[in-house]
Parts: C-alpha cells; sequence; structure tokens
C-alpha cells in the first residue's frame, strides 16, 4: 500500500498566497524599474474579478509585466531558490511544518500539488523536505528559456486531481493500491478533499468551512 500526504501550499501550508510575492521579489532582483509596472497587475486583477480574464491569463500577464517575456534556467533559478529560502525561514505555518513532520514520520511520500508555478514551488517543496510537486508549468523557447505562458493548464480546481491521476499513473501507483490524505484551504480543492481517503480542510475559508461541515471533513486551523 502506497501511503501519500498530499498538500496544496498557499495559504495551507504558507501563511500567505505566495505569487504575487514571488514576483516582487524576482523584478527587486532582476529588474527594479518593473515595480512601477506593479499597478497594471491590479487592473488585470481587476478584470480577473469581472471574469474578463481566467487565472492563466491573469498568471501570464502578471509574470511578463514583472519578469519580462523570457529567463534563461540559471536565472529563474536564482530568483526562484532565494524566495524560497525566504519563505521557508519566515513564512511557513508552525502547524503545517508539525503536521509534514509527522506525516513524515509515519512513513507517508509527501506530495505538494499547487497552482503555484513549479520553478519556485519545486524549490520551497525541497526545503521542507517533499518527495514530489506537482505544480503549474511554464513553457519553454527552442532556446529552453522560461517563458510567461503556461504549459498546458494552470494546476487548480479539477485540473489539480487530474494531475495527480496522472503523475501516480506515471508513478506506477493505483488509486486502489494508496491511502491518500489530502489538505487544503480553498473550496478549489472540493475534488481533491472528497477523492482522497482522510481530506483535511486546513486554515479553511467561509465556503470550504460550510462544505466540511456538510462533507464531515476534519477542520485543522494551522495558523
Amino acid at each position: 500500500m502506497h501511503c501519500l500526504a498530499i498538500y496544496d501550499m498557499d495559504k495551507t501550508i504558507t501563511a500567505a498566497p505566495t505569487w504575487t510575492r514571488f514576483l516582487i521579489a524576482a523584478a527587486k532582483a532582476r529588474a527594479p524599474w518593473r515595480l512601477a509596472l506593479f499597478p497594471g497587475v491590479g487592473v488585470a486583477g481587476l478584470g480577473y474579478f469581472l471574469k474578463l480574464v481566467d487565472r492563466a491569463g491573469l498568471k501570464q500577464f502578471s509574470q511578463r509585466l514583472l519578469l519580462g517575456g523570457a529567463l534563461t534556467p540559471a536565472e529563474m533559478a536564482k530568483v526562484a531558490e532565494a524566495f524560497a529560502a525566504h519563505e521557508v525561514a519566515h513564512g511557513v505555518l508552525h502547524g503545517a511544518r508539525e503536521r509534514i513532520a509527522a506525516d513524515r514520520a509515519e512513513g507517508y511520500r509527501l506530495v505538494m500539488a499547487t497552482a503555484s508555478h513549479g520553478y519556485y514551488a519545486a524549490a520551497i517543496g525541497r526545503l521542507l523536505g517533499f518527495d514530489d510537486v506537482i505544480a503549474t508549468e511554464a513553457k519553454r523557447d527552442g532556446q529552453g528559456r522560461i517563458l510567461s505562458l503556461i504549459e498546458g493548464d494552470n494546476c487548480y480546481g479539477p485540473v489539480k486531481l487530474h494531475r495527480i491521476e496522472s503523475w501516480m499513473a506515471g508513478q506506477g501507483i493505483g488509486r486502489g493500491g494508496a491511502h491518500v490524505r489530502a489538505y487544503s484551504d480553498h473550496v478549489s480543492d472540493a475534488p481533491l478533499l472528497g477523492w482522497a481517503d482522510e481530506g483535511y480542510a486546513v486554515n479553511a475559508h467561509g465556503p470550504l468551512l460550510a462544505l466540511a461541515a456538510e462533507k464531515g471533513w476534519p477542520i485543522l486551523d494551522w495558523r
């Protein structure tokens, strides 16, 4: 039997969302003048709120604005690893650290599944001792440079569960041969929490709290 503990990242493991803070940190490190363009991210966010642009479009636009159209793997690794080191030192919830350590001690394979971009989520995962990271992936150009475009779909909602199932298939792990724990703060991960053998609503917002009460999912607070 394979034992998997699958964790969302933003506001489940970390105290706050990471994407915008990553972009700001990377822009400061690479091209501080791009911070003057940050109000454009707010305008795009309003477009998302008004349903004029989806999450993937918002993510792609924001990255292009603050990081530019393309970065080499070395350039991206430099800013991603610096951000990850700071986040793990200052932004990870103590309760999350305790639960990660407990799952590891019980022999669970630790998997992070997040809508955040893999180039920095993977760095955070490594520092926290995760075995695997499933995340949104970026397209690359013919020179291998990382673009502001998303490869495939944003790893969010039902897509996240599909990505997890695909990853399991690639690892030779059948659903019937696995015991799965899943942790998330957001109702968008309801498909994952319902699919897991143990689904936990962690630091949950209102809609997830209501759904957890209806479904009988345990509620945890790591804040």
